[in-house]
């Protein structure tokens, strides 16, 4: 059991100042020795004086150190175990209804609309952690991910398992979209302003009217919409992928389609719910839906949180009180009375003791702890928090980069891992390109999203990483297997995960500003369990079939 200290340097500070206060006991002794010497001879002095006055305070000297020494321990924040955390947050409720139709994969938004949008929802997430948010999916009709909740893990699992295959129906249809996330918001309980937030390349093909009915009957529920664009007006078409073939999608005539960003409806559904529309051109979406449901009211909510390492200040705060109730009891022959006068001076020193332990107790979870906890998600969202508050270390950013990989945000790992794989220190330098590395290995043999370009971004990280580290097995490994997959696929052979070993699943993990994780922790970080959940919930989410819509047009 490992034991951990919110202010390492004050539990430092305990032991030097227990020490001090023995020694301070035995000067005071020496003093008390020299000034009786004074006094006369020796043998008078034995005669006159108390029994015990020439004797050297041992027994009070170690309770008193003692005491000093637990108390300050306490106000160092002492963890270890496990157990939950209260955090108290302020919040509104959200249904983020998100367009998972073929045309959100056209690529006129790099790397793609569907990509984008999602960067957009977590930018979203970080900016409001208080906020319980509910997900649909929608193309011919709307899906029900998840219901309101403040699980970053399971929303973050819901987002990136999200692809045009988890609906059962092709099109676009946003009627239907409005209409289930007003039901879910008026079921929700709760006095939190409601809010509903369609994120869409605003290309639907179901009756006008009774998009525009729903959004009114939105407004009058008192629900707040705003729809957000995405793509462009010039339009792209839809790449469709069939192992590691690559064609454009044709309609019924055989003709190449070509979707188009369409503003109109998004800006006619945001006027008739008297919300708010956020074209495609703005920048950073994610703040601009904060801003625009910043004028909802919050509700307040306690949320447990599940910790690796609780606070445990009673442990040292008590038996410090004890012993120092115990030193006066002794010190005054037994007297109740003194007892209770010296500990109205003793009482305010563990006060402010027990005050600073509470506001240790409120104190947002460790992102280490949470990461060797295996919770990925809330982990990358604390580093997330640091550097949005200014924290400049090359490590947080790497991180951020090593917890997304584990929660499996390969997308956003390898754009935050890029960042750190430049940084001035050497060590932390190779491990961002080996967990570089290995997410796009890891994206290149995802059978539902091969990209061509991940497994070339693959041999290029572990290709630097070696001519720095040539003896670094592992990424011989996965050097030699990116190579390998990588010709397959460009020789048409594809990339398939069963004829193929898997990857080094050893990620290279930074714990406590650049101390290395061993190998058996970082394995249990990519547990088997955590794997077969998110593979699971996939196969879930892609099992339905495919219906063609009643206009035809499936995209």
């Amino acid at each position: 059991m490992s034991i951990g200290f919110d202010l390492p340097w004050v539990a430092i500070a305990a032991i030097v100042l227990s020490l001090l206060s023995a020694l301070t006991f035995r000067a005071w002794h020496r003093r008390r020795i020299a000034r009786l010497a004074q006094l006369g001879a020796e043998a008078a002095i034995e005669r006159l004086a108390p029994a015990g006055v020439r004797r050297a305070p041992v027994a009070r000297a170690v309770r008193v150190s003692a005491a000093l020494g637990l108390a300050t321990l306490a106000y160092a924040g002492p963890r270890w175990g496990t157990g939950t955390n209260v955090v108290r947050t302020q919040g509104i409720d959200v249904v983020l209804a998100m367009d998972a139709s073929l045309s959100m994969l056209a690529q006129d938004e790099r790397p793609s609309r569907l990509e984008r949008m999602k960067q957009d929802v977590r930018r979203f997430r970080a900016s409001a952690p208080g906020d319980r948010v509910a997900l649909l999916a929608f193309a011919g009709r709307s899906y029900i991910l998840s219901p309101l909740t403040t699980d970053d893990g399971a929303i973050e699992l819901f987002l990136d398992n999200l692809d045009p295959s988890i609906v059962g129906q092709a099109g676009t249809a946003m009627a239907p979209t409005i209409v289930q996330g007003v039901d879910l918001l008026r079921a929700a309980h709760g006095a939190a302003g409601r809010a509903l937030v369609i994120l869409s390349d605003g290309e639907a093909f179901d009756d006008r009217s009774e998009t525009l009915a729903a959004a009114r009957s939105a407004h009058d529920a008192q629900i707040a919409v705003v729809t957000v664009g995405f793509g462009t007006e010039g339009g792209a078409t839809i790449p469709v992928r069939s192992g590691a073939t690559v064609t454009e999608k044709r309609d019924a005539q055989g003709q190449t389609v070509v979707t188009k960003y369409e503003p109109a409806l998004l800006r006619d559904v945001a006027a008739a719910s008297g919300g708010e529309f956020i074209p495609a051109a703005a920048t950073d979406k994610g703040a601009r839906i904060h801003q625009a449901l910043a004028r909802l009211d919050a509700k307040q909510r306690d949320v447990a949180e599940g910790l690796s390492r609780p606070l445990r200040t009673s442990w040292f705060l008590l038996p410090a009180i004890l012993l120092l109730l115990l030193d006066s009891w002794f010190a005054d022959g037994g007297s109740f009375a003194i007892v209770r006068r010296r500990l109205r001076f003793v009482a305010p020193l563990f006060l402010l003791a027990a005050l600073s332990g509470t506001a240790h107790a409120q104190k947002a979870p460790d992102p280490l702890d949470l990461f060797k906890a295996g919770q990925f998600a809330r982990a990358a969202q604390r580093w997330k928090e640091q550097l949005a508050g200014g924290d400049k270390h090359p490590s947080t950013l790497y991180n951020l980069g090593t917890a997304m990989l584990a929660a499996d945000s390969l997308d956003a790992a390898a754009e935050v891992l890029e960042r750190a794989a430049t940084a001035p220190d050497a060590t932390l330098r190779q491990r961002a390109l080996y967990n570089l590395g290995l997410a796009q290995l890891k994206r290149g043999m995802r059978q539902s999203a091969q990209d061509p370009r991940a497994f070339a971004s693959a041999v290029n990280a572990y290709r630097s990483l070696l001519r720095q580290v040539p003896g670094d097995s592992d990424a011989k490994w996965n050097y030699e297997l990116a190579l390998k997959l990588q010709k397959q696929q460009k020789g048409g052979g594809g990339s398939n995960n069963e004829n193929n070993s898997p990857p080094q699943q050893q990620q290279r993990n930074q714990a406590d500003e650049n101390k290395q994780m061993s190998r058996q922790q970082a394995q249990q970080l990519l547990a088997a369990a955590s794997r077969e959940e998110k593979d699971t919930q996939a196969r879930k989410q892609r099992g339905s079939k495919q219906d063609r819509p009643p206009g035809g047009k499936e995209w």
